[in-house]
């Protein structure tokens, strides 16, 4: 071989093979090597449902959790073109001892008996799970620049869900012993704030038990900062899928709050509905759920929220004449662009209004067909809609839409199913053991 070609094996962690981040790598693999080989051992623990049972065993045991992939690189300088890919992947469903004596009968990656299939990568640097090149032709569901109104998208503005790197502190199902965390936590940050500012401890006390030194409070503490509780910020959160609890929705107490502010403002009368989406690079299956109060960032994986309405503050630019000296007053934004009610109306009538398009948006992201054809696309970018010709399937999304909303956001008060008996508890109360 050329004395400056050779061959690199490593044995990894094989999520690089289909990660969103890392087809910038791919395509450098392509650029520096001659061939490529990649025998996909599969084994990611990090799934559910179906998926993880076709995933199955980790050829490493309890020691690792991730998918493991056997790569060869081979380099030869002569060769100027894009590396040729040579890729087998295990199979489904087979447990560790499976995995092994398949490894052990192929013996080499140049053993005929061992089937190869040339892989081609894509634009994207796709080398599996390729998108699907019609997803591209679709609306996006974000906007290129955040609350532009003349985007040409189907929301004019979105968010994350909240981040708050101390959730021990800021959530709980009691009220009351929420109420007990924040005073203990703001407490013990403005007692470690003044004994630093006094020099009589160069760094703050870091006592996980009296509160989580994220990087947003040393920034705050280097500003010599009074946190000071705010009693207004004690709202209702949407935690996880079907989970509401109480939180602490401070800025001083949550790492990243985003856009959510604009989206759920401090105001008991305001109202919203959020749909909120799994975010790029998710390790799990697309998923959508419609919320009317503040979600988690793991809410769903990585939550992307698309809301019906923002809220911008009133200010003296956007007073009106007759308007009152309430300065805390805010303007209701709608979250749906101009641009697709337009296109809609074209398409289906002056009737349509901007939340029949919102609602039409989620029955939309429901859709199964949808979901499984576009896959790939969802796993790597957030969703691109079309809109339907037939004017009557465009109703049937937006009525199966609000009818999924009311389902999904009144779940506590939606009547069960009639013939369902819970059993297996002895009183009305069950137990969660583990």
């Amino acid at each position: 071989m050329d004395k400056d070609g050779g061959i690199v094996c490593f044995v990894s962690n094989g999520a690089w093979l289909d990660g969103n981040s890392t087809d910038g790598f791919r395509k450098c693999l392509e650029k520096e090597f001659s061939s490529i080989y990649v025998f996909n051992l599969r084994g990611n623990a990090r799934t559910s449902g179906e998926l993880r049972q076709k995933e199955a065993g980790n050829v490493f045991g309890s020691g690792s959790r991730t998918p493991i992939a056997v790569t060869l690189l081979v380099k030869k300088p002569s060769t100027k073109e894009r590396a040729d890919i040579h890729y087998h992947d295990i199979g489904d469903y087979l447990n560790r001892e499976e995995k092994l004596a398949i490894v052990k009968q192929f013996k080499s990656i140049g053993n005929d008996a061992m089937p190869l299939k040339s892989l081609q990568s894509n634009e994207h640097g796709d080398w599996i799970s390729q998108r699907n090149d019609a997803f591209s032709t679709f609306i996006s569901i974000e906007s290129v620049k955040k609350y532009d109104s003349k985007s040409q998208s189907f929301f004019i503005g979105h968010s994350l869900g909240t981040v708050t790197a101390r959730d021990a502190w800021v959530y709980n199902f009691s009220l009351k012993k929420l109420k007990i965390s924040i005073k203990t936590t703001i407490a013990h940050y403005n007692s470690e704030r003044e004994i630093v500012h006094a020099k009589k401890r160069q760094e703050p006390l870091t006592d996980s038990s009296l509160g989580s030194w994220s990087r947003d409070w040393l920034n705050q503490l280097k500003r010599n900062k009074i946190i000071i509780e705010n009693k207004q910020e004690y709202r209702k959160t949407a935690y996880r899928p079907w989970v509401k609890t109480n939180s602490y929705f401070d800025d001083d107490l949550n790492q990243e709050r985003y856009q959510l502010p604009k989206l759920f403002p401090i105001n008991a009368k305001v109202k919203n509905l959020v749909i909120v989406t799994t975010g790029a690079g998710a390790s799990k299956p697309f998923s959508s759920l419609i919320v009317d109060n503040i979600p988690n960032y793991d809410f769903i994986e990585k939550s992307n929220c698309f809301p019906l309405f923002h809220y911008e503050e009133r200010t003296a630019q956007t007073r009106g004449l007759f308007d009152g000296d309430n300065n805390d007053e805010i303007i209701q934004r709608d979250g749906v662009s101009d641009f697709i009610l337009e296109r809609a109306k074209t398409q289906y009538g002056k009737n349509v209004s901007k939340e029949d398009i919102f609602y039409y948006e989620y029955g939309f992201l429901h859709s199964p067909e949808y979901r499984e054809m576009f896959a790939n696309d969802l796993k790597k970018m957030l969703p691109r809609l079309p809109l339907v010709e037939d004017v009557k399937d465009f109703w049937a999304f937006s009525k199966v839409g609000r009818k999924l909303a009311e389902l999904h956001i009144n779940y506590e008060t939606v009547a069960p199913f009639k013939g369902v008996k819970v059993s297996g508890a002895e009183s009305e109360f069950y137990t969660v053991e583990k």
